[in-house]
């Protein structure tokens, strides 16, 4: 008989899921971990207020949290910092005043190790998070934090993400001198999460099915949740082959705004929202009136002719066993339907998720 930790791996999408609802166990595990952060923290303290990011994927999104993390939290300068220019270009910066934060679930990211390796010669304090002690960028940088997420073996990663974010929300905390109440943030945080993983894989179903004809989405998100918007694109791209772009609100408003149309939908992260406030509205819809016209305007102008061409390519097929794009009606259901169509439905289900979405 297999082990009830296991999950049937006959079924399409079952490891991935499986491995999002051990999350409030990973998160556990890495407050196991929470003295060593504070020792890393007392370190980087000395050696200066300025940190450097690097790594690839969703470490690099996680890296994007991290800038906001230690600025919100210890008042420092963080930067998502370029591998290339020291790599594979030959920069020689001078880092003796910064610490050095390399993010990657294996440790063995080659380009990554490299960096760091150059990055402790020129005087930073190097600092590995990764879920593999025992990984080579573990072995060449003065300092190992573990994620402590267990073995990830679906391709696109849950955990290990939702662990980067939290590994460093607890460094900065640390180093802000706010270590113990970000912990314990984090502990409800695993509560909260073991008590609404149910009811959002049920909302989640529920948008599946119109989701399986969009060919190409906007993910926008807003300070700290562009990190995530930045992951559910790539969530998206490797898993759905989606072909999703992550923006944030400003960005949008101007240029790729004159895209959207009907069967655009618009997925938004937006903590600031949610939790109210006049000034945090304000900066989502829009700086002034003149901005919110122009965006209007740009929309009307954006929708295209009936019979226009407004999904994506022929290869929608879900890797995980979604189904691919069905002809209705002659008319392909990711584009805009001709009048009288068929597939006039499908505008309908595009509509409702543009709005469930928002």
């Amino acid at each position: 008989m297999s082990s009830p930790e296991r999950a049937p791996e006959r079924e399409p999408g079952a490891l991935f899921l499986h491995e999002i609802h051990e999350q409030p166990r990973a998160l556990r595990a890495l407050l196991e971990h929470d003295a060593e952060f504070a020792t890393v923290a007392d370190v980087a303290r000395e050696r200066g207020r300025l940190v450097r990011f690097v790594g690839h994927g969703s470490s690099d999104n996680a890296a994007t949290y991290g800038v906001y993390s230690f600025g919100l939290l210890a008042g420092w300068t963080a930067v998502r910092d370029s591998i290339a220019l020291s790599v594979y270009f030959g920069a020689e910066t001078e880092m003796s005043n910064s610490t050095v934060v390399a993010l990657s679930q294996s440790g063995r990211t080659p380009d990554v190790v490299e960096y760091v390796r150059r990055a402790r010669r020129a005087g930073a304090y190097t600092v590995a998070l990764t879920n593999d002690a025992g990984s080579e960028l573990a072995h060449v940088a003065e300092a190992v934090l573990q994620l402590a997420a267990g073995e990830e073996r679906a391709v696109a990663a849950t955990k290990t993400y939702v662990n980067q974010l939290a590994a460093l929300a607890l460094l900065a905390g640390h180093c802000g001198g706010q270590g113990e109440r970000v912990a314990a943030g984090l502990r409800s945080v695993a509560e909260q999460l073991e008590t609404a993983l149910p009811e959002l894989e049920s909302q989640a179903r529920g948008l599946a099915a119109p989701f399986a004809f969009v060919g190409r989405m906007f993910v926008i998100g807003r300070g700290p949740e562009f990190a995530t918007a930045r992951e559910i694109a790539l969530k998206l791209l490797e898993t759905c082959r989606t072909a999703a772009w992550p923006l944030t609100a400003t960005d949008l408003a101007h240029g790729p705004v004159a895209v959207l149309d009907p069967l655009f939908p618009v997925a938004r992260r937006d903590a600031a929202r949610r939790a109210g406030g006049r000034r945090a509205r304000a900066g989502v819809r829009g700086n002034d009136r003149r901005e919110r016209r122009r965006s209007r305007r740009d929309r009307r102008r954006a929708v295209r002719p009936a019979g226009a061409r407004a999904g994506a390519s022929d290869s929608l097929a879900d890797p995980l066993g979604g189904p691919r794009p069905v002809v209705r009606g002659g008319t392909r259901a990711c584009e805009r339907p001709q009048p009288g169509s068929s597939a006039r439905p499908l505008e309908g289900h595009a509509r409702a998720l543009t709005r469930a979405a928002a």
